[in-house]
């Protein structure tokens, strides 16, 4: 059974800095792209960020130079670095992954992790 796990949430002031982590686990042969998406009471669920195999990098274009995703292939884990976070960066964190198991090619979202950003 493949599972995504998130941790890092919590509380944070403004102009300070989190990381987040999402770890893979089960019976997984090869992780495709990583991506952190994010969804802010009342609004829709929308992409943050998102990493390939080979560390390509992709950002929503308002979080540039904010945000910095990161991954460590050994672990099946990856990272969302929050610089400088903002009120409006409130959201629950969702952890999503292209996954090939012995089950075969599926994507996972993790349970998601709370981010207020408030003094």
């Amino acid at each position: 059974q493949v599972q995504l796990v998130e941790s890092g949430g919590g509380l944070v002031q403004p102009g300070g800095s989190l990381r987040l982590s999402c770890a893979a686990s089960g019976s997984i042969f090869s992780i495709n792209h990583m991506d952190w998406y994010r969804q802010a009471p009342g609004k829709q669920r929308e992409l943050v960020a998102s990493i390939t195999s080979d560390g390509s990098t992709n950002y929503a274009d308002a979080l540039k130079g904010r945000f910095t995703i990161s991954r460590d292939n050994a672990k099946n884990t990856v990272y969302l670095r929050m610089n400088s976070p903002k009120p409006e960066d409130t959201a629950v964190y969702y952890c999503y992954a292209d996954i090939r198991s012995w089950s075969g090619f599926d994507h996972y979202w993790g349970q998601g992790t709370q981010v207020t950003v408030s003094s």
